[in-house]
């Protein structure tokens, strides 16, 4: 499987702007600029789009995985915070909130570790520090 994203920019990196569209036209020209990115403007930008691209991922694996182990998630919600520092994506953060009967916290805390070291942007996200805060409901 491949997918692609194209991002145009015109200008300067402080007055100029930019757009992402993405394969699936999700994102169809969407704006970014250096205020989206560095400030509050409006549009999207790298790290927004890394964290959701790891939320999603993460939240897809870690259902499959309790799937696959018997268990039923009845509702699964990640926040994924990406930071940079220094002009360095230094870490992925990410916050777990799930509801799932009939499972122990133990075997919850296991699954979801597994699911953060297994997922694929987890992998592709390897030399950055990502954490994870798990907590069922």
């Amino acid at each position: 499987m491949k997918r692609n994203a194209t991002a145009v920019w015109n200008g300067t990196i402080n007055d100029g702007a930019g757009h992402i569209t993405t394969q699936s036209n999700t994102l169809n020209q969407t704006q970014y600029s250096f205020k989206s990115r560095f400030a509050d403007g409006v549009g999207t930008n790298p790290e927004e789009l890394m964290a959701a691209a790891h939320a999603g991922c993460f939240t897809m694996k870690l259902s499959l995985d309790l799937t696959e182990a018997g268990f039923n998630p009845e509702s699964l919600e990640t926040v994924s915070t990406i930071t940079l520092d220094n002009g360095v994506i230094t870490g992925s953060h990410l916050v777990l909130k799930a509801t799932i009967s009939g499972i122990t916290d133990e075997k919850f805390q296991e699954i979801a570790k597994g699911a953060k070291e297994n997922c694929p942007v987890s992998k592709a996200y390897a030399a950055i520090d990502i954490s994870l805060e798990a907590s069922l409901s």
